[in-house]
């Protein structure tokens, strides 16, 4: 009996299965062009076929970029504006200015229009607040401190003139303490010694308004904070005044051994020197600035990236007999200072340490 012959598998296309088409298609009812020849006229707001010119819809939005001129139409200039610079908070009022344009032909009218708006729109709060900001920004710029160590100071400078506070003291003196108290806050600490050299004010003068603005933003910051927790609201630090901290030999460190021109591991071994000097005691009573310098003198010998003391002097603005005077003390606890993990594989040798 014969068996049926097995069918032969279908080796042909496929057809795909039927899917819906989402997409949606605008084309004209009247011409069906596939793929439809639509314009957008902006100038009327109208959408039309460009084969027969049926109007599709009107109202349309423009989103292309805007670069039409409105002021100086006829003197062939390229100013794209339209609404002028956005809203400064470091500035008081509403900002909002007109400005007299001088294309009158060179009848002089326009000359006289600008002097006289000028003299209605000037206010001398403003202007004693940009040459502020000015002076600010130039002494910030000309020791290469980052812009937000900059607005930082500006805005504290802000609290202080809307504040009317210190009338007395000189504004030099003001902008001192708030670039100070800027750094420290933005973790770039300078030291009273380089804010002195930087705006010449006196060390002494910098040191008491730099406590009397602590005092004022302490105050001013803490009769906000009790505002809004009476009115319920929740008070982020971000946002708050924090009282800062004196400068720490570790924080000084970094900065002096990239101006020394010193490793890495040459760096970080002198940040944990200075760190251990604050348990040890070592150089209790000592200023910053010398443990600091100490602390580089010691590690530069130690990972074999021997500084002098007078070339650290340079950069430190210690006295290099300073800097000797305080490395003896550490030479003396050389044995608790330093760490054997320095001194594997050769990093380091204790040997090349100079006798105290």
């Amino acid at each position: 009996m014969a068996s049926p012959k097995p069918a032969e598998p279908n080796t042909g296309p496929t057809e795909a299965a039927w899917e819906q088409n989402l997409n949606m298609h605008l084309i004209c009812r009247d011409c069906k062009e596939v793929p439809p020849n639509i314009k957008e006229e902006f100038a009327a707001g109208d959408m039309v076929c460009g084969s027969c010119g049926l109007v599709l819809g009107d109202r349309i939005v423009d989103t292309r970029s805007e670069w039409r001129t409105f002021s100086n139409d006829d003197q062939g200039n390229d100013d794209p504006s339209r609404v002028g610079d956005g809203a400064n908070p470091l500035l008081n009022g509403s900002q909002l200015q007109t400005s007299i344009s001088f294309g009158d032909g060179g009848s002089g009218r326009s000359r006289d229009l600008h002097r006289a708006q000028n003299k209605s729109t000037h206010d001398k709060g403003t202007k004693a607040l940009l040459t502020a900001y000015k002076e600010i920004g130039a002494y910030c710029d000309a020791i290469n401190i980052p812009k937000i160590v900059s607005d930082t100071a500006k805005h504290l400078f802000k609290l202080v003139d809307d504040a009317k506070a210190f009338k007395g003291k000189s504004q030099d003196a003001i902008i001192a303490g708030c670039i100070f108290i800027a750094c420290r806050q933005r973790k770039v600490p300078r030291t009273f010694r380089e804010v002195f050299a930087l705006t010449k004010v006196p060390k002494k003068e910098i040191g008491r308004v730099f406590k009397a603005l602590e005092k004022f933003f302490y105050a001013q910051n803490k009769d906000k904070v009790d505002q809004v927790f009476q009115k319920g609201g929740t008070v982020y630090p971000e946002t708050s005044y924090t009282t800062t901290i004196s400068t720490s030999a570790e924080e000084l460190c970094i900065r002096f051994c990239s101006h020394l021109g010193l490793s890495a591991a040459c760096t970080l071994v002198s940040q944990e020197l200075a760190g251990k000097l604050t348990t040890l005691g070592a150089l209790a009573g000592r200023s910053p600035l010398s443990a600091a310098a100490a602390c580089i003198y010691m590690a530069s010998y130690l990972m074999k990236q021997g500084k002098t003391a007078k070339e650290i002097s340079q950069i430190a603005g210690v006295s290099d007999g300073t800097i000797r005077t305080s490395y003896k003390h550490l030479y003396a606890e050389r044995e608790k200072l330093i760490n054997p993990d320095w001194l594997k594989d050769g990093k380091g040798d204790m040997n090349l340490l100079p006798p105290g």
